[in-house]
């Protein structure tokens, strides 16, 4: 790991947004990012790159898993096929531990993941299980004492991003696209930027640069 960038861990770096979060942390002056995965043939892919990887399992100890790390992004998620059980140990309780792992080495800064409506599950019948997990799970962090961002982008598409988008604390629901997810995810991780906030996300007209001041 680097000593002159402040390493960042993504957790979830091997889903289709982390993968994208470790590639705009690679091209960044300021940050080395060190993608955490479950197994070690997904090692691979990052250290063609040249990008410092870590095995961890979200669902085990993780101690180890933040060793030399300055600050963290959550972008781990259990998938859509899968159920409530599997939600609940891998956003909830994963992201718990992770959290309590990243208060062990005094993390400066925490980004977490979520989803908009994660303070009201009851708005999706079909999603309650995931969006009561995310909203555990960021309440815990809340509650962590970690300075953290959350960030809770609405519908997530594969497009190329627009750099511009609508960020409050509640927006009508909408899509976003994962690359300006990712790039907000990076932007955040910034000191002067979002600290100790919570923002809800979709497409919009305003430069991401400039919508994250405002929190």
């Amino acid at each position: 790991m680097e000593t002159s960038k402040e390493n960042v861990l993504v957790a979830g770096a091997n889903g289709t947004t982390g993968k994208l979060i470790v590639s705009y942390l690679d091209q960044s002056q300021y940050y080395n990012p060190v993608a955490m995965v479950r197994k070690q043939e997904q090692q691979k892919q990052f250290k063609i790159q040249g990008i410092d990887t870590v095995l961890g399992d979200l669902e085990k100890d993780l101690s180890k898993a933040v060793k030399g790390i300055d600050k963290v992004i959550f972008a781990a998620g259990s998938g859509g096929n899968t159920g409530p059980e599997k939600t609940i140990d891998v956003d909830q309780e994963g992201a718990k531990r992770l959290i309590d792992a990243s208060k062990g080495v005094e993390v400066k800064k925490f980004i977490m993941l979520s989803s908009i409506n994660a303070d009201n599950p009851e708005s999706s019948e079909s999603l309650r299980h995931y969006l009561e997990a995310k909203r555990k799970a960021d309440n815990y962090l809340k509650n962590s004492g970690l300075n953290y961002t959350i960030v809770r982008p609405g519908t997530l598409k594969n497009e190329e991003g627009t750099r511009k988008i609508e960020a409050a604390l509640d927006v009508e629901h909408g899509e976003v696209t994962r690359d300006d997810v990712a790039y907000t995810l990076v932007h955040v991780l910034n000191d002067d930027v979002a600290q100790n906030a919570v923002f809800e996300m979709v497409e919009g007209e305003q430069r991401i640069e400039d919508a994250i001041k405002e929190f």
